[in-house]
């Protein structure tokens, strides 16, 4: 289920942001960047449309992913 960014708090929205990014694993390319500016770029991401929120039932968790993949992976 895709959560609206828009539902959330400021605050509710950064720390989702922030834990998405502090996963191992998490690859931003060759480039240092800083904690904060890897979460500023993941909720760019979220408010241009290009990331979405989503929540699994199955799992009981939420994850950032691709819109694009998403939609052509659950969307006819």
């Amino acid at each position: 289920m895709i959560i609206p960014i828009n539902e959330l708090t400021k605050d509710v929205l950064y720390n989702v942001a922030e834990s998405f990014v502090l996963r191992e694993g998490t690859d931003y390319g060759e480039q240092e960047f800083s904690t904060e500016e890897k979460v500023e770029q993941v909720l760019e991401k979220l408010r241009s449309g290009e990331a979405l929120l989503i929540y699994s039932e199955l799992y009981e968790s939420i994850d950032i992913v691709d819109a694009q993949s998403f939609k052509e992976e659950f969307e006819p």
